[in-house]
C-alpha cells in the first residue's frame, strides 16, 4: 500500500512542484506514494469563495476560518497523521520524518495570511510543525520540504538503503565529509585514511569527523549525544 498524502491548500497548482522530479517524482510515478490536492476554496459557501476573515480583537491581516478548514479536513479524514505547517510549531526533526514515513500517510494543512483560527487547530488535532525559525508566505513550500524528507525514506525509493542510514541526523549527528576522484585536486589531497583500504580505520575516521562537525557546527545537537560519543569518551589504549 502506498504512502497517501492529502494537501489542504489555497494553491494546489504549487504541487507537485519539486516533488514531481528526481527521487520523489519517480516514486510518485511508480505508486510508492500518492498525492491528493484539496482546494480550501471549494468549501467556501459564497460566490467569492471566501476562506478568511478579519481577526477578533483587531490587528493586521486576515485569518483562515475554522469552518472552512474543518470541512476540508472532513473530506479526507481517515485517521492519518495531521500536520499544520506553521512558524509557531515545534521544529521538524529527522525522528519526526521517520515516524511519518513509517505510517500510512499524512494530511497537510498549508496556512496562509496571518494564520488559522485556533479552534480549527485544536478541534482537528493538528500537529503544529515548523521547518525553521523564519517566516514563509505560506505552508506550501514547507509542506514540500516535509514530504520530500518523508518520501525518500519509503521502501523502494532510495537505490542504496545504506545512504539513509549514514546521512546527517541518522544518529543525531551531522554527516562526515565526502571525497571522490581525483585523489589530488588543486593541491588538496583526499585524507590518506580513505585511500588505505582499512575499513575499520575508515569507519572510525568517519565517526570522529561526524562528531567533530556536529560539536562545532551544531552544539545544540552535540549536547544530546556528546556524553556517549567516541570523541568525548575515546576507547582506552591497548
Amino acid at each position: 500500500m502506498s504512502f497517501r498524502v492529502s494537501v489542504l491548500t489555497l494553491f494546489p497548482e504549487m504541487f507537485p512542484g519539486p516533488l514531481g522530479m528526481s527521487l520523489a517524482g519517480r516514486a510518485l510515478e511508480r505508486g510508492n506514494w500518492s498525492l491528493e490536492l484539496v482546494n480550501l476554496r471549494d468549501f467556501a459557501g459564497d460566490r467569492h469563495r471566501t476562506v478568511d476573515d478579519t481577526p477578533f480583537g483587531g490587528g493586521a491581516g486576515m485569518v483562515m476560518r475554522p469552518d472552512i478548514v474543518a470541512a476540508a479536513l472532513a473530506s479526507v479524514d481517515d485517521g492519518r497523521r495531521r500536520v499544520f505547517l506553521t512558524p509557531r510549531g515545534r521544529r521538524l526533526t529527522q525522528a519526526d520524518v521517520r515516524g511519518f514515513a513509517a505510517g500510512p500517510g499524512i494530511v497537510l494543512l498549508c496556512g496562509r495570511y496571518e494564520g488559522v483560527d485556533q479552534r480549527a487547530i485544536e478541534a482537528g488535532g493538528w500537529d503544529e510543525i515548523s521547518i525553521g525559525d523564519y517566516v514563509l508566505s505560506g505552508g506550501e513550500l514547507a509542506g514540500q520540504v516535509l514530504l520530500d524528507a518523508c518520501v525518500r525514506l519509503l521502501p523502494g525509493v532510495m537505490g542504496a538503503a545504506a545512504s539513509a542510514v549514514e546521512e546527517s541526523f541518522s544518529a543525531d549527528l551531522l554527516e562526515y565529509p565526502h571525497y571522490t576522484r581525483p585523489a589530488d585536486w588543486d593541491g588538496r589531497r583526499v585524507p590518506d585514511v580513505l585511500l588505505s583500504g582499512n575499513h575499520a580505520a575508515i569507519a572510525a575516521w568517519r565517526q570522529a569527523e561526524a562528531e567533530n562537525t556536529t560539536r562545532s557546527r551544531r552544539p545544540d545537537l552535540w549536547a544530546g549525544v556528546g556524553k556517549t560519543s567516541s570523541v568525548a569518551n575515546p576507547a582506552p589504549a591497548p
